[in-house]
């Protein structure tokens, strides 16, 4: 087994960009992404719209997979047009660069470290932290990480997360999550006038889809079932990748979609590996290849989803169910090894 270091060393191999594949991914994307909206607005049968939207839906997400990299510095780097292109594209999808920046930055340097509020994740409690919390405290926790918050992240995640939270908090830092939130409704407005059901299907449904998606994949990334904490002492950048961060499995056509997201235990060990060259990083360093794995298959996701704590004895995510039960047993056991020898021998 290699060090780290090595690892990390080695991982610089794919962190090479190839600038041509860059501009070629976004503009593929960007033209199937103005086609699918010109489909909704054609005179095309209305059972076809909705599949259409779904479709834009889909594609927002892959560009975000872009907007993400770009912003690690991973692909287009120092490119005026790109950096005009990704600023517009974190408006009019409520994810405002100031506020993405930050809280993405703070999440890769310390993902999965202790538990607590963590800014680009889910905030995270451990049995004994939430059997001790107060009551309004367990239902803000228990809210947060609900899979209708999830499910519900346009909302939830995005626009109160990202735009109103943070612009309320520090205008003048984050004035663009306000520019978002006008530029949102400047465009529900527009095109509602013209047609509401026009405006369901070319914003609401596909934000509806692309940040519903988008915010199950941030909790599924470092909520599976073999994902490991670590005390902060002794976090490392390292581990953080490698057993706190999970490998998704997908079908080729999700993978391509979500722009290679799945392998993101390999994200983590080194950001500057465009999304295109993830998987041939993973093939390529044995270290990849054994990563904790989960699915969007539902089973999978209902299995994710049902990890609210972290268990310290255990070593592992585990329901509220199961801490309770644990719970109940070590009541009962205390009560027990406390009762008096000679009541036992009565």
């Amino acid at each position: 087994m290699r060090s780290p270091k090595e690892i990390y060393i080695n991982s610089k191999l794919y962190a090479r960009e190839f600038r041509w594949r860059s501009w070629a991914h976004l503009w593929v994307a960007l033209g199937l992404l103005s086609a699918a909206i010109a489909l909704i607005c054609s005179p095309i049968p209305w059972m076809v719209k909705p599949l259409a939207s779904v479709l834009v839906g889909l594609l927002i997400v892959r560009i975000f997979i872009m907007y993400h990299d770009y912003h690690h510095g991973a692909i287009l780097k120092k490119s005026v047009l790109a950096r005009c292109i990704f600023t517009v594209y974190g408006w009019l999808t409520m994810s405002p660069s100031s506020v993405w920046c930050g809280s993405h930055d703070h999440h890769h340097r310390h993902n999965c470290k202790g538990t607590g509020a963590n800014p680009g994740s889910f905030r995270l409690m451990t049995c004994d932290e939430y059997r001790k919390a107060s009551a309004s405290k367990r239902l803000l926790y228990w809210v947060s990480r609900h899979w209708l918050t999830i499910g519900l992240g346009y909302i939830t995640v995005f626009m109160i997360g990202m735009c109103v939270v943070p612009l309320f908090n520090q205008p003048r830092r984050h004035w663009d999550g306000g520019a978002a939130l006008v530029l949102h409704a400047i465009l529900l407005a527009s095109i509602g006038w013209w047609s509401v059901s026009h405006a369901i299907l070319l914003v609401v449904l596909p934000l509806l889809i692309a940040c519903g998606l988008g915010s199950y994949l941030f909790y599924a990334q470092h909520n599976f079932p073999d994902c490991k904490l670590q005390d902060r002492k002794d976090w490392t950048h390292s581990n953080a990748a490698l057993l706190s961060s999970s490998y998704i499995r997908m079908n080729p056509w999700m993978q391509w979609f979500t722009g290679n997201v799945g392998f993101h235990h390999v994200h983590h060990l080194n950001a500057k590996i465009p999304f295109y060259r993830l998987q041939e990083a993973m093939q390529g360093i044995a270290e990849f290849q054994s990563p904790g794995t989960t699915t969007l298959h539902p089973v999978d996701i209902v299995s994710c989803l049902q990890l609210n704590l972290w268990d310290p004895e255990k070593g592992r995510l585990v329901s509220y169910q199961e801490a309770l039960t644990t719970e109940q047993l070590n009541t009962v056991t205390s009560r027990v090894e406390n009762v008096p020898s000679s009541a036992m021998d009565a």
